[in-house]
C-alpha cells in the first residue's frame, strides 16, 4: 500500500482548508486553482488530488474527476476525506450502493465526522436502510445535541422502523432540553402536529387526544387539527362529541364526502341488526344536511346511494331532469356508480328512455311537465348513448349518438363519444377518424388534442399522432423529447403498445423503459428533501411522502408499461434462432444442402443489412456529436443516440430484463392477477418451476376463474412432464402445490 505524509506545511494546510470552504460555497473553479497550486508543491498529496477530482466532476469533467479521486485514494487509503469524496462522486451519479460503501469506509477512519455521518444518514434514508439509520442518527445526535434537526432526524428514524414510542421519547427529551427547533408560528405548529402524529401511531388515542387539546391554540393548520380531533373521538367511542366534530367539519366543507360518510358511520355502529332503521336514520340525516347545503353534490349523491324503492325513483328523477336540462356532459359518469344495484339501474334506464320518447313527442319530460329547451333532447340522447355503450349494446349506442349529432352537429362531446363507441366496437381506424373530426372542431383544446392522438396511436398512425401532439409541445425541441421532459406517461404506454402491435420491439421497449425511468426519477427526486424537510419542519408531509414513494410503482401506468415490456421481451425470447428455421428430419441430402445454402444466404444478407444500418447510425451519431461540440455551452439540447431502441432489441438476456419490470409489482401489487400471470410467463420459460407454481398459486388464491388460469395450469403440467431430469425433491414440492391448487 502506497503511503505518503498526509500533513501539509502551515501555509498549504490553510490553503487546503480554504479549498474545502470553496467546495461548500460551490466555488469550483476557484477551488480547482487552489488544489492545483498545492499539487505543484506536493504532487502526491492524496486528499488534495481527491478534492481536485471532486471539483473537476462538478465542472462537468466526470472521467477526469474519477481518475484524480482514484489516484488520491491510492495515495492515502486511510484518509476519511478521500473515501468521503469518492462517495460524493458515486452519490452524484445516483449509485447509492457504492456511495454507501465509501461512506462506511470513511467512518472507519473518522467515526464522528459530522459531515460524513449526515451524508450517510441521508443515503440510508434514500436506500430505506432504516435500522442502520437509527444508529447513524443516534451518533449524529450524540456528536452535536445542540443541533435541532438531529433530534428530529432520530425521531423520524424511529418512526420509520415502526417504533413511534421511541420517537415520542426523543421529542419529549428535546422539549426538556430547551433547544429551540422552530422559529415561526407555522414551524412550531408543524412540530407539535408531528408529535401528535407519533402519539397516534403508538395506538394510545387518549394520550393523542389530550395532547391535541393541549396544543390547540398553537396549531395553525386548523383543518388538520379538527380532522384529528374528530378521528380520536371516534376511536375512543365518544359518539356524541364525534358527531359534533364532524358536523363542524361538514359546515366548513359540505363537498367532502369523507366527512359525511364518517357521520353516517357513527349512526350505523351498533345497529347492524336493525338495518332498515339505520337506512331510515341515514336518509333523515342526509335530507337534513341537503336542506342546509343544497349545492353539495357529495350529499346529493349519498342521498341517491342510500335511497331505495320509490324514494330512489323520486330523488333520481330530480337529479336526472336537472342534469339533462342544464346539459351536464358528466351526468352519466355521476350516475353509473348506482348501476351496481340492478334495481336502480332499471329505474334510471326506464326514466331516461321515457324522457327521450316524451321529449321527441311533445318537448317535455312527462305528460304534466312544462316545455323543456331543445337541448334537453340532445343531452338525453347523449346520456342514452353512453348508457348503452357502458352495457356493450354498441349498435344501439351508435344509433343514438348519430341521432344526437344529427340534432346538433356542433357539439364536440358527441363526436368524442361516437369515437369511444367505435373503439369499443373494434373499429380503431374509424374511431380515430371521428376523434380527429372532434379535434378539428376545437383546435385550442389540449385535452381533445391528446385524446385524438391517443386514438391515432391505437389505430397505428404513429407519425400522425406525433404531428398532432406537436401542435401543443415546445417548438425548440422535437415532440418526443418534450413529452419525455414532461414525463407524459399515457403517451409512452400508448406509443409503446403501438410499436408493439407493429412488432417493432426496439422502439416499443424504448418507450416502456422511458416510462420506467420516470419512476426512477420520481424516487431520486426525494433526495434533497431528506435535509430540507428537517430544516423547514414539514415532517408530517415528509413521512407521508416517503411512504407514498415506497408504493409508487403500484400505479396503473407502471403496470401497463410492465405488461407491454414483458410482452416485447417474451417475443424476443421466443424468436427462433437461425438453426431452428428449418427441420432436416424429413429431407433428402439434396434438400438439406439447398436449405442450408438458403439459410446461409439469408443470414449473410441479414448481417449485411444490420451492418449497413449500424454504419448509418454511427455516421448519424458522429455528426450529432460534432454538431453538439460546436454549439454554445448553454445550448444543451439532448440528442437521442439510439432512436431505434437497439440496445433493448439486441439484448442477450430478454427474460432477465423482463423480470426487472415484474419484481417491484410482485411486492406492491400482490392482489393483481395480471402481475402473477406476467411472472409465470417469465419463470416457465426460464424453467424455474418452483417460482412458476408460486405464481399459479397466487393466481388461484386471487381468482381461480380467470380465463387464462386453466390454460397456464395445463401449460405448466405439460412443461413439468416434459422435463425428464427434474430434481425429485422439486417434483415432490410441485405435486403438493398442484394438489393444493386443484383442491381449493
Amino acid at each position: 500500500m502506497a503511503t505518503t505524509k498526509r500533513e501539509l506545511p502551515l501555509k498549504e494546510a490553510t490553503v487546503f482548508r480554504n479549498l474545502l470552504k470553496n467546495y461548500e460555497l460551490r466555488q469550483y473553479k476557484k477551488g480547482l486553482k487552489l488544489a492545483e497550486g498545492i499539487l505543484k508543491k506536493f504532487p502526491d498529496h492524496g486528499e488534495t488530488m481527491a478534492m481536485k477530482g471532486l471539483f473537476l466532476n462538478n465542472l462537468e469533467k466526470k472521467e477526469e474527476g474519477y481518475e484524480y479521486v482514484k489516484k488520491g485514494l491510492l495515495k492515502d487509503l486511510t484518509s476519511h476525506i478521500c473515501w468521503h469524496v469518492y462517495g460524493l462522486l458515486y452519490r452524484a451519479d445516483k449509485n447509492y450502493e457504492e456511495a454507501a460503501k465509501c461512506y462506511a469506509n470513511a467512518l472507519k477512519f473518522n467515526k464522528n465526522d459530522l459531515n460524513i455521518l449526515r451524508d450517510f444518514a441521508i443515503l440510508q434514508t434514500q436506500m430505506r436502510h432504516y435500522d442502520a439509520l437509527v444508529d447513524t442518527r443516534t451518533r449524529l445526535l450524540e456528536s452535536k445535541p445542540q443541533n435541532p434537526p438531529f433530534w428530529l432526524g432520530l425521531a423520524i428514524a424511529y418512526q420509520l422502523v415502526n417504533e413511534p414510542q421511541n420517537g415520542v421519547k426523543v421529542l419529549k427529551t428535546h422539549d426538556e432540553s430547551n433547544i429551540p427547533a422552530a422559529s415561526t408560528n407555522f414551524e412550531k405548529s408543524e412540530l407539535l402536529m408531528y408529535h401528535n402524529m407519533l402519539l397516534e401511531e403508538t395506538g394510545d388515542f387518549q394520550s393523542a387526544l389530550d395532547h391535541l387539546l393541549e396544543i390547540e391554540s398553537k396549531v395553525t393548520d386548523k383543518r388538520a387539527w379538527k380532522e384529528k380531533h374528530a378521528l380520536y373521538l371516534v376511536k375512543l367511542g365518544k359518539k356524541e362529541e364525534a358527531e359534533k366534530a364532524y358536523r363542524l367539519l361538514i359546515s366548513e366543507n359540505p363537498h367532502n364526502g369523507g366527512y359525511i360518510n364518517e357521520l353516517l358511520a357513527l349512526k350505523d355502529k351498533g345497529k347492524r341488526e336493525r338495518e332498515r332503521v339505520c337506512v331510515s336514520e341515514s336518509n333523515t340525516i342526509l335530507s337534513e344536511l341537503f336542506a342546509q347545503y343544497p349545492r353539495s353534490k357529495a350529499i346529493e349523491h349519498l342521498i341517491l346511494h342510500h335511497a331505495e324503492g320509490e324514494s330512489f325513483k323520486v330523488k333520481v328523477e330530480a337529479s336526472l331532469q336537472n342534469g339533462l336540462r342544464k346539459g351536464i356532459p358528466s351526468l352519466f359518469a355521476a350516475m353509473k356508480k348506482y348501476y351496481v344495484d340492478a334495481e336502480k339501474k332499471r329505474v334510471i334506464e326506464e326514466l331516461v328512455t321515457g324522457y327521450s320518447a316524451s321529449l321527441e313527442k311533445n318537448g317535455t319530460f312527462g305528460s304534466e311537465s312544462t316545455k323543456e329547451p331543445p337541448t334537453a333532447l340532445l343531452w338525453t340522447l347523449y346520456y342514452l348513448a353512453k348508457h348503452y355503450d357502458h352495457h356493450a349494446q354498441l349498435d344501439k349506442a351508435l344509433e343514438l349518438i348519430n341521432k344526437a349529432i344529427a340534432h346538433t352537429p356542433t357539439v364536440v362531446e358527441l363526436y368524442m363519444t361516437k369515437g369511444r363507441i367505435l373503439k369499443h366496437s373494434g373499429k380503431p381506424q374509424e374511431a380515430s377518424d371521428v376523434m380527429n373530426e372532434a379535434r378539428e372542431m376545437d383546435l385550442q383544446d389540449r385535452f381533445i388534442n391528446s385524446k385524438s392522438a391517443k386514438y391515432m396511436l391505437r389505430a397505428g398512425k404513429i407519425e400522425e399522432a406525433e404531428r398532432v401532439l406537436g401542435l401543443f409541445t415546445r417548438k425548440d425541441v422535437n415532440t418526443i423529447q418534450d413529452l419525455t421532459d414532461m414525463q407524459c406517461q399515457w403517451f409512452m404506454t400508448e406509443e409503446g403498445n403501438a410499436y408493439l402491435a407493429k412488432k417493432d420491439y426496439g422502439k416499443a421497449l424504448k418507450r416502456f423503459h422511458t416510462l420506467e425511468k420516470f419512476y426512477v426519477d420520481y424516487f431520486d427526486d426525494q433526495f434533497d428533501f431528506h435535509t430540507y424537510c428537517l430544516r423547514k419542519l414539514t415532517l408530517r408531509s415528509y413521512v407521508e411522502t416517503l411512504r407514498w414513494e415506497d408504493k409508487l410503482r403500484a400505479h396503473p401506468f407502471y403496470l401497463k408499461a410492465a405488461k407491454g415490456a414483458v410482452e416485447a421481451y417474451l417475443a424476443l425470447a421466443d424468436k427462433p434462432s437461425e438453426s431452428d428455421e428449418f427441420d432436416e428430419a424429413n429431407m433428402t441430402e439434396a434438400d438439406k444442402k439447398k436449405a442450408r445454402n438458403k439459410a446461409r444466404k439469408a443470414a449473410l444478407k441479414a448481417q449485411q443489412d444490420q451492418e449497413a444500418k449500424k454504419e448509418k447510425i454511427n455516421i448519424y451519431k458522429i455528426a450529432q456529436i460534432k454538431e453538439e461540440a460546436t454549439k454554445q455551452k448553454h445550448d444543451k439540447k439532448p440528442v437521442d443516440l439510439d432512436p431505434e431502441g437497439e440496445q433493448y432489441s439486441n439484448t442477450k438476456t430478454p427474460l432477465e430484463d423482463a423480470l426487472q419490470f415484474v419484481k417491484p409489482l410482485e411486492l406492491l401489487a400482490p392482489q393483481n392477477v395480471e402481475v402473477h400471470a406476467l411472472g409465470f410467463e417469465i419463470y416457465i420459460r426460464q424453467q424455474k418451476y418452483l417460482l412458476a407454481i408460486k405464481s399459479l398459486t397466487k393466481m388461484a388464491s386471487i381468482d381461480k376463474n380467470t380465463p387464462r388460469f386453466k390454460t397456464d395450469l395445463d401449460r405448466f403440467e405439460a412443461a413439468v412432464k416434459a422435463h425428464k431430469d427434474l430434481d425429485p425433491k422439486i417434483k415432490q414440492v410441485i405435486d403438493l402445490q398442484l394438489a393444493e391448487i386443484k383442491k381449493a
